[in-house]
Formats: C-alpha cells, structure tokens, sequence
C-alpha cells in the first residue's frame, strides 16, 4: 500500500522532528529573505526625504546626530516545487523508486505545508506529464496523497532538461526544487539542474536506485528489457560486462555528487528499500551537522 493508515502519524511525527532539530523545519532553513518592515534588524542606511520617520534610530541621533534610518528583514513564504520523476525507469524494484519518490514527495509536502510555505507537484518524464498548482495549508495534505496516488509511470524516457525549461516558461516564482529521480537520463542530468541554478532556485537532489540496479547478478545468455523504450536485446553477459557495468554504474553516482558538491547543492543518494520516514530523518541528521 502507497500510505498506509499510519501514514498521516508519520508524517506528523516528522514534522515535528524538523522543527526540534531545526527550530523550524527541514525546508524552513531555505526560506527566503527580502528588505523589508519585519522584525529582524538588517543594516542602516542614510535618511532621505520622505521616509517614514518611524524607522529613524533616535539612539544613533542622540549620540552622533546622524540621521538613519533601520532596515529590517522580512520572511517571505518559500515556494517549495517537488519534481517528481514519472519516467518508466522509475517503477524498476520491489518496491519500486517511484513509491519511495512519492512518498518522500509527500512527507516534505507535509512539512513545508506545516511550516506554513507553499508546495506544488510537477511530475515529469519527458516533458512534465502533471501538476498540482501551488498550495497552502496543512489541510491540503488528503488532495496530495490523492494526486500522489493518481500518477504513474510513464513516457518514453526521462529528460530533466525539457521538464525544468516547461516549469521555468511558466513563469512561477524561483525558491526551492527539489528533485526525486533515479537521474537516468540519456541526455545527461547537468543541464537541467543547471537551468534551475541559472535561474536562483535552491535545488535538492534525492537520487534513488534499485539494490539490483547497483550489483545485478546477471552472468550467462539473459534477454534485457529497457523498460523506457520498451526495446528487448539478447546478450551473453559475462564477468567482465559485470565489472564494466558497476563501473559506469559507479561513475554515474559520483558524477551526481561532485556536480551537486561542486555548486552547493543539497544531494541524498539512497536504495529505494530504505524506508521514506529513516530517510528523511538521516537527511535532517546530515542537514544539522553541516549546519553546525
């Protein structure tokens, strides 16, 4: 079952593990900051004409007869975009990445719907094939589950970059992207994490793989299915095929990490059998100490 009765407790339970470790939430950390009349002071900078004199630092006046006026900085609401990754490659396992996908997409909808931000849901393949607009409020966690539950795995074969020009054209907001694939993507997954950090998003990687994905056992005359071209080859796969696949296997997780260490963005690489809830909170974990 996708969300299990237990479910919902869960994801309160994370929820509240966010904020003890984080004095906010997991995805609080990214909010945005913008100038504004809130209450965190800024900077001063010189009184001209016309400003409102409320914001005059009398204490500065008094000593130094300088004129200043305090600014201050104001919370603006993240918008937080889940992307999920709905290429066939995804359904590969037991359980499959795309269950792990969505429940993740879930369980930080959760969260950042409970720290009062603003979520949407792009589910993209070759192009994004859904979305849930973005919304706000806790109570919106059941249509969630029900659009998270309504997706499937499909198109021909995954292209990031296509996905993220469509999400970017639309012309919404940039704040945080966080994206949950598996990063199979023939064309390469760099230009279009690049898009979003051209673009001033705080981009989250989770990259997940199949146990058997990483160390197939495999040896002997096998047929070999792409299931995202759905094309089926004959092939003797030997020792040395083997070695020459963990390799190239191997390569492609740690071009993912250096790309994201290289640009500072957020990476969490898991099997799917791991569950979504120890996940998350090895990522809060990982978060806390790299922000100590």
């Amino acid at each position: 079952m996708l969300f299990p009765p237990d479910f919902l407790t869960r994801l309160e339970y994370l929820s509240i593990m966010s904020k003890r470790v984080f004095r906010g939430s997991l995805l609080a950390q990214r909010r945005t900051m913008q100038m504004g009349s809130g209450i965190e002071f800024s900077e001063h900078r010189e009184y001209s004409m016309g400003d409102d004199l409320r914001y005059l630092d009398w204490n500065i006046y008094a000593r130094h007869g300088d004129l200043l006026i305090k600014r201050f900085q104001e919370e603006q609401d993240l918008h937080v975009y889940l992307m999920i990754d709905c290429s066939k490659s995804m359904g590969f396992g037991t359980p499959a990445k795309f269950d792990l996908a969505r429940q993740l997409a879930a369980a930080l909808a959760y969260i950042a719907l409970a720290d009062l931000d603003r979520i949407a849901i792009i589910a993209f393949a070759d192009g994004i094939v859904a979305e849930l607009p973005m919304t706000r409020g806790k109570a919106k966690i059941l249509a969630i589950l029900k659009f998270l539950e309504s997706l499937n795995t499909v198109g021909q074969d995954t292209n990031l970059e296509h996905s993220i020009q469509q999400l970017i054209h639309r012309g919404n907001r940039s704040g945080m992207a966080v994206v949950i694939s598996d990063l199979f993507d023939q064309r390469g997954f760099q230009a279009g994490l690049d898009q979003l950090r051209f673009k001033r998003f705080d981009t989250q990687v989770i990259q997940l793989h199949d146990p058997k994905e990483a160390d197939p056992s495999l040896l002997g005359d096998v047929e070999l299915l792409d299931v995202e071209t759905a094309i089926v080859r004959k092939v003797t796969v030997t020792e040395r095929n083997l070695r020459d696949y963990k390799r190239l296997f191997n390569a492609h997780q740690t071009a993912v990490r250096e790309y994201c260490r290289n640009y500072e963005l957020g990476c969490t690489q898991s099997p799917s059998i791991v569950p979504f809830d120890d996940l998350l909170i090895q990522m809060m974990q990982l978060s806390a100490k790299a922000n100590n």
